[in-house]
């Protein structure tokens, strides 16, 4: 889906260039001025007076491609934006499994009948209740009485 976007996009970048171009290289009609928009030559400007040059009927196709690109473009995108989650999301979604913990065996030498698992929540409280019950060093650089 994502191919067929750019490539449509590519497209209408293309055609509005192409657009731009084209009416840049047109010359106006003498009495087809801003001025005589609601004139009676009016009527010559804005329905044709005749059948026009070959950049005239260019111009016609290429502004209805622009309009049909645009409207499918809109169609895509906003099918796309309603559908289901992307695979991204649905990942993110996803619980993350916890990193296993390596296997270590007691000082007796044998290894335990069951794994014990150790949450990361609960390693901070262990290690302060270890480092409280610690007695503290004795000081040996003590002046004498």
């Amino acid at each position: 889906m994502g191919f067929i976007i750019g490539l449509l996009t590519f497209l209408l970048v293309l055609d509005c260039a192409m657009l731009i171009l084209l009416v840049l290289i047109q010359l106006p009609k003498k009495d087809a001025g801003a001025g005589l928009a609601f004139g009676a030559g009016a009527s010559d400007a804005l329905f044709g007076a005749g059948s026009g040059n070959v950049l005239t009927k260019i111009t016609k196709y290429a502004t209805v491609a622009f309009f049909i690109l645009a409207f499918v473009l809109a169609v895509i995108q906003r099918h796309r934006s309603t559908s289901s989650t992307t695979e991204f999301e649905r990942r993110l979604s996803q619980p993350a499994a916890a990193p296993a913990l390596p296997a270590t065996t007691p000082v007796g030498g044998t290894a335990p009948s069951a794994p014990q698992v150790v949450s990361n929540a609960a390693a901070p409280a262990a290690v302060a209740t270890n480092l409280l019950s610690v007695p503290a060093p004795a000081n040996t650089n003590a002046p004498a009485k």
